[in-house]
């Protein structure tokens, strides 16, 4: 499925999207960010900057301005610990004096197997880990954030990420990079775990919601049925790789190449990591097996 490429709204502009709401574009588009991070800035007194975004001068000074008479950042607060979402924190909370809320540091939320992805040496993929980061203020499930005349429920929704949460606003939900409004969610191990993603889509399902505000792209008019595509996306990838897997043994990359034969050999490499990210899920429901370490060149098999 894709949405129409029409979400382009100026850089570094505060623009209101519902009483008490404004997004700020970063300037920082790519393959991977689409136009840009989305910034949120919640309030009328006392402001929540979410998801500060790529630490970069002309972002920071964007938020700033937009901190208007009678007005300070109280909190700053952060879906999840990849770059473009989390590096300014430090400079912003160092300009306001706002603590860094989060769920936790960069590995925090991580499953068993996807540690001991990383502890046997496999890299993060996708869109660059901020590995240094910790937050002043750790946020369980199911905590509030208040501030003056709101309200944030903290709803641990990993899979992107260990540590990502999305935020519950009303019957609004920011949802980071686990929803967004361009396209799919990349799940990279060891940073994304298949498992996981599936599991905090069905609990985002249960929920009644008007929109969501992603980290990327336009708000998200029809939830339940975005919810519903990403889940029958993963599904159908998981149906692809299974079937594949019945003519023959194979490894993530010669299964990338049979599955994904209209991808240019550009993409490739990304296309292998989501496989695998499949595969490391199949392997756990004990539909798969591999010869071998557990890794992106293990040789893997229909049980």
């Amino acid at each position: 499925m894709k949405w129409p490429d029409d979400f382009n709204p100026p850089v570094g502009t505060a623009q209101e999207l519902q009483p008490g709401l404004r997004r700020i574009l970063a300037d920082n588009p790519s393959p991977m960010t689409y136009r840009g991070t989305n910034t949120y800035l919640l309030g009328n007194s006392d402001l929540a900057v979410i998801d500060p975004g790529p630490d970069a001068p002309g972002h920071l000074d964007a938020i700033l301005a937009a901190v208007g008479p009678g007005q300070r950042i109280s909190h700053i607060v952060i879906t999840h610990s990849h770059r473009d979402h989390s590096t300014l924190a430090v400079p912003l909370a160092r300009a306001t004096g706002a603590p860094v809320l989060a769920f936790g540091d960069a590995t925090a939320g991580r499953s068993a197997i996807m540690a001991d992805l990383a502890a046997s040496g496999l890299g993060g993929g996708g869109e660059g880990l901020d590995a240094g980061f910790v937050p002043d203020v750790t946020l369980a499930d199911g905590a509030l954030i208040e501030g003056a005349g709101w309200t944030l429920e903290v709803i641990h929704t990993p899979g992107h990420l260990g540590n990502h949460i999305s935020l519950a606003l009303g019957d609004a939900c920011l949802t980071g990079d686990h929803v967004m409004g361009w396209a799919s969610s990349i799940v990279s191990p060891p940073d994304g775990d298949v498992g996981d993603f599936m599991a905090s889509c069905t609990r985002l399902k249960s929920r009644d919601w008007r929109v969501f505000y992603p980290g990327h792209g336009a708000p998200v008019t029809d939830p339940a049925g975005r919810l519903d595509w990403l889940m029958d996306h993963r599904r159908k990838r998981e149906s692809a790789i299974l079937g594949a897997l019945a003519f023959s043994a194979a490894t993530p990359q010669v299964l990338a190449a049979r599955i994904y034969t209209e991808t240019p050999r550009r993409m490739l490499g990304m296309a292998t990591r989501n496989v695998f990210a499949h595969l490391v899920d199949l392997k756990q429901r004990q539909l798969i097996t591999h010869d071998g370490p557990l890794s992106e060149t293990a040789v893997f098999r229909r049980l």
